[in-house]
């Protein structure tokens, strides 16, 4: 029998520090790919010369601080009850559109509804409609902008006589932009609350 010329190596045989390293050093390099990655591919490259352009910012919506809202309060202010946005008119930019009311330490004080754009020389947005005027002393429920269109519930009172604390008349509405104004529609009738 002939002797091998290199002598027996003491890692032949595996012993569970053996394993215990080999996972280690696995779970480094695992750990270490997730940290580095590549940069993003791109299907083509721009041509000699130009530039590649990125997609537009998606443009934020209009704010409602510092808006001056056609309300008149009196000595209180006037309070940004509920908002929400959204592309009324299909331009790709979002208005907000703002359910109002005057702080009023008592009672319930009419709700209104305005929609707001940006202003383009970056100063406070603009009131550009008004979907619901506080003079028809209704109150604002169910609010939502969805797909371009804007929905609520509307509390309002069947006649003069009825105390503004309780509400006898509920509505659903629906407004959407026509192209040059506001189109208020009904979807199941007032009902008694």
């Amino acid at each position: 029998m002939q002797q091998s010329a290199v002598p027996e190596l003491a890692h032949t045989h595996t012993r569970p520090i053996h394993w215990v390293a080999t996972a280690t050093a696995v779970a480094g390099v695992v750990a270490l790919t997730s940290l580095v990655q590549p940069g993003s591919a791109t299907a083509a490259q721009p041509a000699h010369g130009t530039e590649a352009k990125t997609a537009p910012a998606a443009a934020a919506p209009p704010s409602t601080t510092g808006v001056a809202f056609p309300l008149q309060c009196g000595p209180v202010k006037a309070i940004v009850a509920k908002k929400a946005t959204g592309d009324l008119d299909g331009d790709g930019r979002p208005e907000t559109v703002a359910v109002v009311h005057c702080d009023s330490a008592m009672g319930t004080p009419p709700d209104a509804v305005y929609v707001l754009t940006g202003s383009a020389n970056g100063g406070p947005a603009r009131v550009v409609a008004t979907l619901v005027d506080p003079k028809d002393r209704l109150t604002v429920t169910d609010f939502a902008v969805r797909d371009g269109a804007v929905s609520a519930t509307l509390l309002g009172y069947s006649s003069d006589d009825v105390p503004s604390c309780c509400p006898d008349v509920k509505t659903p509405a629906t407004w959407r932009w026509n192209g040059s104004a506001f189109l208020r529609s009904t979807r199941t009738g007032a009902h008694s609350v």
